[in-house]
């Protein structure tokens, strides 16, 4: 499992970079979007650009994480769930996630 997750995240991040001119990074550092726990990103603060990026990200990541599912006979929801985990685990200081709660955080 731990092959799977390292691979999965890498590979995110990979879609996540290329996907738009405004990066995820940057978005996230602008306080744009941020991580939540089922795996995907969200937007915090509506703007155009940043929903168009929210759902190039997302997209690639469902396709990732249904690629992933299925070479490893496990749903889709359970790979987007570890993954988002992961995410939010790992968002630097300043960047945004959304807590058990459903609330932004700034971590």
């Amino acid at each position: 499992m731990k092959l799977i997750n390292t691979g999965l995240f890498a590979t995110v991040l990979l879609f996540s970079v290329a996907a738009s001119a405004l990066t995820l990074k940057e978005a996230k550092q602008q306080g744009l979007v941020g991580e939540t726990l089922n795996g995907y990103i969200a937007v915090v603060k509506p703007t155009t650009e940043a929903q168009a990026l929210t759902d190039k990200i997302n997209q690639a990541r469902t396709e990732q994480y249904k690629s992933v599912a299925a070479e490893n006979n496990v749903s889709v929801n359970d790979v987007a769930k570890m993954t988002g985990q992961k995410l939010v685990n790992r968002a630097e200081a300043g960047e945004y996630v959304k807590g058990i709660n459903g609330q932004w955080l700034k971590k």
